[in-house]
């Protein structure tokens, strides 16, 4: 499954929500999924249920796959977070690929091949500018990194930090998107505590993400 729809179901189901006014019900601190990580958020981002909209949203995306593996693929996404913050609202999300369900699995190696397509899937809702990549590690696995700066098309006003980070886990692949409106939000999404697997709890993007390895 290629990486930039994997991100454009990520901004389809984020895109709607980002001059939204932040909901009343609070979120939870953390969040599960069953193919193996927990990612916390503060008590004040507001959980966004896109449960609803999420069949349509897959509907949209498979008109753009190419082949059978990407349209399994996309039928079989999570979305196991969307929440956001202040007004205009920075919003993360989070999307899960179950292997169980697609029939698959993804090793290390495909790692760089499925996250590289993100800001390609991204630029259906944003202009991209200043992309940088990097690459670290939490625990045993192996992390990929994009941030860039991001203008909503056709809403020139709203100007964000767009980050999507992804990983490979037991059972199954995970990609978390932010589109912070500001440093503080960026900052929040960035310090969430991840734990991958059963291993030792983390911050998602450690300070030095983006420092060139030896």
């Amino acid at each position: 499954m290629k990486a930039c729809l994997f991100a454009t179901l990520l901004a389809l189901c984020s895109a709607p929500l980002l001059a939204q006014a932040p909901a009343s019900a609070p979120a939870s601190q953390v969040h599960t999924s069953d193919i193996g990580f927990s990612y916390s958020l503060p008590s004040d981002w507001n959980v966004v249920d896109t449960t609803p909209s999420l069949p349509a949203v897959q509907q949209q995306v498979e008109k753009n796959a190419t082949s059978e593996d990407e349209k399994k693929g996309i039928s079989c996404v999570q979305i196991a977070l969307t929440a956001r913050h202040g007004s205009p609202s920075s919003v993360v999300v989070v999307v899960a690929l179950p292997f169980a369900c697609f029939g698959q699995t993804m090793t290390e190696k495909d790692l760089p091949g499925f996250a590289m397509g993100a800001s390609e899937g991204i630029k259906n809702t944003f202009d991209i500018s200043e992309p940088l990549y990097g690459a670290y590690s939490l625990g045993s696995h192996s992390v990929w990194i994009e941030r860039a700066k991001g203008v909503v098309k056709d809403h020139p006003e709203l100007k964000y930090t767009v980050e999507t980070v992804c990983s490979v886990l037991k059972k199954g692949a995970v990609c978390w998107m932010a589109m912070a409106a500001d440093d503080a939000a960026l900052k929040t999404f960035e310090q969430g505590s991840v734990k991958l697997d059963a291993e030792p709890s983390a911050t998602l993007v450690p300070a030095d993400a983006f420092t060139k390895k030896p």
